[in-house]
């Protein structure tokens, strides 16, 4: 049975600043928890009794805290045995130490794939197979909710922007009569996040602000109109399609996963399809749109397309169309951690630091080093290497920007499938690349400058935001005083991760 990470922490009286085993978006089946995870969220509990009652702070107070966090990444340390997180043991109990070394503000941090669904369950839970295993599959409404979502991005982290990320479905334009659909009647029956609601929160947020927090993506891609008589796109509904989302929608970039089907095409698409996509990117140039955000990795998101999610249809299409920017989600990490596949033999070479379809992403670059439109985007490789496997943590931070250079690399966490993303952020202020591995594998050390560049000023530049200007703008703003206001009335991060796992809470 799968269960929501929170319910199962809160039936087994687990209290942690970061989650301790991957959790899954529902793109791939939850693994149990393995030894070593199990005996760092033990450790954190005990390790959070011990230093509550010394400081006379209440637990559930001391897990929300910066001294909660550190004590989480100094129990990371013990577990795995290496110094993979920058912590000493004074920040576990030392609040001004604390706030001395990792002061709040010092990094402009844009989010460029941060999702909600208002509460709509993800297909992937429908498909056959999985009803097949007999999980026993709810959905509770508040934990994906657009309040949630603000909540969890804005006012328990340090995120400052947000780009709303979709998944990929198509809008309806008319009904049989010819009238044009608005709203809820362009999606009807199953649909996550459309590119209308994107953007309709988007200014929701904006305009509550009072300054630009929010950025959105729009889902529409090449195969989303299909003309079965044909079997070819339907260009009509597809160029309307996009002419709505750029214009009337305004979007700030296209969201692509060539391995699903939302038109019925009977297939996926490649990114270097001279046919149908080439036309998608004359017509994206027509409407002034260059920006195009592509899920490359992950492939079991489908069973039958999951090749389509390697990124070596990259090249080409970089190569051809120069004046288009492609930015690879997750860096292309063709398998989660948790995922059966991962642990195969192959799929890591700790001897080159190459893993599958990461190793081919950069050979790209490697083969092309002029080549200066393509940008990796870390997602949820991060995230969840980072929680149990430090060492390819290093290789794809270390060779990302080795290979793309440190101006190419972008932050995104894919939450809120991990809560809110501050102990992911918290994770990159105090990840490094030990001395050794640089050494062996050519690596630089990591700067401060390094990871400002990687947490916003890359994304920054490639959605045209200025810094300066907002960050005068922002601590004007309504957002950051109801921030204020919400810490000032001893708000709180929840220590929520919505994604699942399975229930390991029955005897």
């Amino acid at each position: 049975m799968w269960i929501p990470k929170w319910e199962r922490d809160q039936k087994k009286g687990v209290d942690s600043p970061i989650p301790t085993q991957v959790v899954s978006n529902e793109e791939f089946i939850p693994r149990p928890q393995n030894k070593q995870q199990a005996q760092w969220e033990k450790l954190i509990g005990e390790m959070a009794d011990e230093k509550s009652k010394r400081l006379g702070m209440d637990r559930r107070d001391f897990l929300r805290s910066g001294l909660g966090m550190a004590t989480a990444f100094a129990a990371s340390n013990i577990v795995y045995g290496q110094r993979n997180w920058d912590v000493d043991a004074a920040e576990t109990e030392d609040a001004a130490m604390l706030e001395e070394k990792w002061p709040k503000g010092e990094y402009f941090i844009i989010d460029v794939q941060a999702h909600f669904t208002n509460g709509i369950a993800l297909n992937f839970r429908n498909m056959d197979f999985v009803k097949g295993m007999g999980f026993e599959l709810t959905n509770d409404v508040d934990a994906y909710s657009f309040t949630t979502f603000c909540k969890e991005m804005f006012f328990d982290s340090e995120t400052e922007m947000v780009c709303i990320s979709g998944v990929p479905g198509k809008e309806v334009n008319k009904d049989e009569a010819g009238k044009v659909l608005e709203r809820e009647a362009r999606t009807p029956g199953f649909q996550i996040l459309p590119s209308w609601l994107m953007a309709e929160r988007r200014n929701q947020i904006n305009e509550v602000a009072g300054s630009q927090r929010a950025l959105c993506q729009g889902n529409c891609a090449p195969n989303h109109y299909w003309n079965k008589s044909t079997n070819s796109p339907d260009y009509n509904e597809l160029f309307e399609q996009m002419e709505r989302e750029v214009k009337l929608y305004g979007i700030d970039s296209w969201k692509w996963y060539c391995h699903t089907d939302p038109g019925r095409s009977g297939n996926g698409f490649k990114l270097d399809d001279e046919g149908m996509t080439y036309k998608f990117y004359e017509k994206s140039r027509e409407l002034g749109m260059k920006l195009f955000s592509c899920h490359k990795g992950y492939a079991s998101q489908s069973r039958t397309l999951g090749h389509l999610a390697h990124p070596g249809d990259i090249e080409k299409a970089a190569l051809d169309n120069p004046d288009l920017t492609f930015v690879i989600y997750h860096s292309a990490l063709r398998h989660d951690v948790a995922e059966p596949e991962f642990n195969k033999e192959g799929f890591y070479n700790p001897e080159t630091g190459d893993f599958e379809w990461h190793a081919d992403l950069m050979k790209i670059k490697e083969r092309n080093p002029g080549m200066n439109n393509v940008y990796v985007e870390i997602g949820s490789s991060f995230g969840s290497l980072a929680l149990q496997k430090p060492e390819m943590c290093m290789h794809l931070i270390g060779r990302n920007i080795k290979t793309y250079g440190i101006d190419h690399v972008i932050w995104g966490t894919d939450c809120l499938w991990w809560g809110s993303p501050q102990w992911v952020i918290d994770a990159m202020k105090r990840f490094q690349i030990s001395d050794e591995v640089c050494e062996k594998f050519g690596y630089a050390p990591l700067t401060k400058e390094d990871k400002a560049k990687i947490f916003g000023l890359n994304a920054a530049k490639l959605y045209k935001v200025d810094v300066a200007a907002k960050r005068n703008a922002m601590p004007k703003d309504a957002l950051s005083k109801f921030k204020t206001a919400y810490l000032e009335q001893g708000g709180t991060r929840d220590n929520i991760a919505y994604g699942w796992v399975r229930d390991d809470t029955r005897a």
